[in-house]
């Protein structure tokens, strides 16, 4: 069997280091440099994320990536002013219930990432924007990219993200809505804010505060090992720049819409946002890093009727979003279709049985409403 897969994110990445491990071939396409998009700088992985890690990745690859996330995050947090001092003033458990975050520990997305891209030189190609895909009568899919070059494989899965080119064409009647909703995120050396006594306030656990029309979420991410130790002991084939620079830091986030972002840049804007907040605050935006702050577009894509199964699917954002935990959901659909493509191989089950129960599983999982053909 052979795969080809649109998009060189955390799920199809995950997907590629299972199907190697397994001994499927596989490429993957990526139109962006090996450095990506802004994504965003921390990523919350609950156990969802966490699963399918330990079963794609190699040992040392999930070794590394353990040891350098934060500690447990079992509650989240509210915060007010008390007395002109930050104060905890509610908790509620990360249970995954009632639209609550799961348990969980954060990572450093771009880190994350960079183990992941480790060791599959040959098998991820960057700048390779895919245009368009062709289903042919033998029982294979060509695709064609924008440089002119042509490949042609068993298996095509497009994971390439909620603009996916795969999917516009393999699902035209999927809408992206954008629901006008924006998110700015950004990161602030955690040297840089240790007087306000933010760390010890929240420790690890993910923390938010609203003041009239302004709420901040926040979490610290202080690394279990030494990003640069852990590399030294369990992946030293990860590039030495992955690791160079980091240190631990405060990850924020300020909701807002498209009308109040304006022109302006993203960190300009959070800083705006922030004089409502109280004065303890504020540092945390002031001192961020402006190159790391980014606003992310809030879109949803409602539930669809199910289509039959082929030798094309889709994986994460491509067809279901999930602010705030679209990684791990990602990285789940990677694992799951990694399994079934795996009974497929075997001849345990047949390539559009396989595809069409992953298929099955993501929609009912995904959406909390499915409807059904014909419905």
């Amino acid at each position: 069997m052979r795969v080809i897969v649109v998009g060189a994110g955390l799920g199809g990445l995950t997907l590629a280091h299972g199907l190697c491990r397994a001994g499927i071939d596989v490429v993957v396409y990526e139109r962006d440099s090996e450095l990506g998009r802004p994504q965003g700088v921390s990523l919350h992985v609950d156990d969802r994320g966490a699963s399918a890690l330990r079963t794609c990745l190699p040992p040392a690859h999930v070794a590394m990536a353990e040891a350098t996330m934060g500690g447990p995050r079992e509650q989240t947090l509210t915060l007010s002013e008390v007395d002109g001092k930050l104060a905890v003033v509610g908790a509620q458990p990360s249970d995954g219930m009632a639209g609550r975050a799961r348990p969980g520990r954060q990572v450093h997305r771009p880190l994350l990432r960079a183990v992941l891209l480790t060791e599959l030189d040959d098998v991820v190609r960057f700048g390779a924007q895919f245009t368009r895909f062709e289903q042919r009568a033998g029982g294979t899919v060509r695709a064609w990219f924008a440089d002119g070059s042509v490949d042609t494989a068993d298996v095509l899965v497009g994971a390439d993200g909620i603009g996916s080119a795969v999917r516009r064409q393999y699902l035209p009647h999927v809408r992206v809505i954008d629901t006008g909703r924006r998110m700015l995120m950004g990161a602030t050396p955690l040297r840089a804010v240790v007087d306000i006594g933010l760390p010890e306030l929240i420790g690890d656990s993910p923390a938010s505060m609203r003041t009239r029309d302004t709420m901040m979420v926040l979490g610290v991410l202080r690394f279990t090992e030494s990003p640069i130790a852990a590399r030294r002991q369990w992946l030293p084939t990860l590039r030495s720049s992955a690791v160079a620079e980091i240190e631990d830091y405060v990850m924020w986030a300020l909701p807002t819409t498209q009308e109040r972002l304006g022109s302006v840049t993203a960190w300009r804007r959070a800083n705006e946002l922030t004089v409502d907040l109280p004065s303890a605050l504020r540092p945390v935006v002031a001192a961020a890093w402006p190159d790391v702050t980014v606003a992310l577009r809030i879109g949803m894509i409602p539930p669809m009727q199910a289509w039959p199964a082929s030798r094309v699917t889709v994986i994460g954002d491509a067809i279901h979003l999930a602010p705030g935990f679209g990684g791990n959901l990602a990285m789940r659909d990677a694992h799951r279709l990694c399994e079934a493509l795996i009974e497929a191989d075997s001849g345990r089950v047949g390539l559009l049985d396989a595809i069409g129960s992953y298929e099955d599983t993501m929609r009912r999982d995904s959406f909390p409403a499915p409807v059904k053909a014909g419905a």
